[in-house]
């Protein structure tokens, strides 16, 4: 049975496409069929992201009637599936989320599961995206105003009926300046389950093209995205950060040029 979960922040900037991509390619790493669906209607970015901005069928195609969802589906050469929508004004002009929902349930049976990125804020389009899906992640930041965001979200999401999978706040820096996970729980009352740091690999795998997981399987970010993957399909995992692996390597060349073996 497919797996619909949504990715929603109630604002920009907090991570939704990167986190999207990074999980999809992460849950991919693992065995599983793996569809990211860009819902962002207004300003996609998943095509943009993985290298392809441009494809003979998007979702666009779809919610005008044109094409069915399985159509739009294309195969990253990480092995993720997904959807993208069109960057195109006139096709925007042209297309309305509100069949969304019926769209998206024609990728049942064809995918584990289906991560759909929703559009930023918390109207109509974001809703739809959002009505799309069984479940949904809490994609924010350690700041008061994302936070805030994200309680509104996580208000509308339950009066939708949606099962809320937890937290995960990305994009983290100074602890000094930010708000600490067990505030982030307090405020939210949802579980933080992954959090995400600020990190250049995620930066560098987009310029590639690619997703972090592969372009850096050993960066903070990535070994994040593989944690949450794995709790998310109830998987054991563990694996130390390259900075974890070469600090340690230092301690046991330290120890040995003192004489002490390890």
């Amino acid at each position: 049975m497919t797996r619909f979960i949504a990715l929603i922040s109630g604002k920009g900037g907090s991570g939704k496409t990167s986190s999207a991509i990074a999980l999809g390619c992460a849950m991919n790493y693992f065995g599983k069929d793996i569809t990211i669906l860009d819902a962002n209607i207004t300003t996609p970015n998943i095509g943009i992201h993985l290298g392809a901005p441009v494809v003979p069928i998007n979702l666009h195609h779809v919610l005008q009637g044109k094409n069915h969802i399985s159509e739009a589906v294309y195969m990253h050469s990480s092995g993720t599936k997904i959807v993208p929508a069109s960057i195109s004004i006139e096709d925007l002009k042209k297309t309305k989320s509100d069949n969304l929902k019926n769209v998206v349930k024609g990728l049942a049976g064809t995918t584990d599961i289906v991560l759909v990125d929703c559009a930023a804020g918390l109207g109509k389009e974001a809703l739809d995206a959002l009505e799309s899906a069984n479940e949904a992640l809490i994609i924010t930041n350690p700041e008061m105003p994302a936070v805030a965001d994200a309680l509104k979200t996580i208000k509308l999401a339950e009066e939708m009926n949606k099962k809320i999978l937890g937290v995960v706040l990305t994009r983290t820096k100074d602890k000094n300046l930010e708000l600490s996970i067990k505030n982030v729980e307090s405020l939210l009352e949802k579980p933080v389950i992954a959090v995400v740091p600020e990190d250049r690999s995620m930066k560098e795998a987009l310029v590639r093209k690619e997703s972090v997981i592969y372009t850096h399987p050993k960066s903070d970010a990535s070994i994040s995205y593989k944690k949450l993957a794995a709790l998310l399909l109830n998987l054991d995992y563990e694996e130390e950060t390259e900075g974890k692996e070469e600090k340690d390597h230092f301690f046991t060349k330290f120890l040995k040029l003192i004489g002490v073996h390890h």
